[in-house]
C-alpha cells in the first residue's frame, strides 16, 4: 500500500516489486530491481527513504526516515526479516541479518554485516567489511563491538553518543510524560495521511 504523509508520496520504480501487503508511507524512494516483501514497512515520517537498486527488504522489516537522519539503503543490500532500521545510511552489497536493530545516525560501511539480531546504537560508525557477530552490539565512531553482556563497557561509549538529542531531538533533562506527548504530536500527523495505492495495484 503507497501512502501520501506530509504531502509526499512513495516514487517505485517499474522495475522494482512492492508486495501487496507492505507499505510504503511518504518520501520513500525504491530503485529498479528493488525488492519489498510482504509486511515490510518503509515510513518516511518526516526523513526520506532510500532502497537502492536490486536490495530486497524481507517481509515485516521496519525502514524508518527522519528529519536529521534520512535512512538510505545502498544497491544489492539484503535486508533481512524483522529488521529494524532507522535513520540509518546503508553501503552498498551490506548484509543486514533477521532481526537486526540500527538507530539514528548509524553508518554501515560497503560488504559490511549485521547477523542475527545485531546491534548498531546511535551515531556509529561500522567500517567497509566489518562484521557485527549474532547478537553483538556495535557502539561508537570507529564502532567497538562488544557481546551484549558486556553492559558496563557498552553504556560507557553509548552515554556519549546523545541518544535522546539524536533520536528525539531532547535532553536527558526531559520527561518521559514530555517526550511521549510530543511524540504522540508527531505521530498524530498520520491521521491526514492519504491512500495513493491500495493493495491490489500494480506492483501487487
Amino acid at each position: 500500500m503507497l501512502i501520501q504523509h506530509r504531502g509526499l508520496g512513495p516514487d517505485v520504480h517499474p522495475d522494482a516489486f512492492v508486495a501487496a501487503t507492505a507499505v510504503l508511507v511518504g518520501d520513500v524512494r525504491v530503485a529498479a530491481g528493488a525488492r519489498v516483501l510482504h509486511g515490510a514497512v518503509l515510513s518516511a515520517e518526516d526523513g526520506a527513504v532510500t532502497i537502492g537498486e536490486d536490495t530486497v527488504v524481507m517481509e515485516n522489516a521496519l525502514i524508518r526516515g527522519r528529519a536529521s537522519h534520512p535512512a538510505a539503503i545502498g544497491s544489492a543490500v539484503m535486508v533481512g526479516p524483522h529488521t529494524h532500521i532507522n535513520g540509518s545510511v546503508v553501503g552498498d552489497e551490506a548484509f543486514i541479518a533477521t532481526g537486526a536493530a540500527l538507530f539514528p545516525g548509524s553508518r554501515i560501511g560497503a560488504g559490511a554485516e549485521v547477523r542475527i539480531h545485531g546491534i548498531v546504537q546511535v551515531n556509529t560508525v561500522v567500517g567497509d567489511g566489518v562484521v557485527v557477530p549474532i547478537g553483538w552490539v556495535a557502539v561508537g565512531d570507529p564502532a567497538q563491538l562488544f557481546s551484549p553482556d558486556r553492559h558496563d563497557e557498552i553504556w560507557a561509549i553509548q552515554r556519549e553518543l546523545g541518544f535522546g538529542q539524536t533520536v528525539y531531538g531532547v535532553g536527558n533533562d526531559v520527561s518521559m510524560r514530555d517526550l511521549m506527548n510530543g511524540q504522540s504530536e508527531f505521530y498524530g500527523h498520520h491521521r491526514d495521511d492519504t491512500i495513493v495505492e491500495p493493495i491490489g495495484g500494480k506492483n501487487d
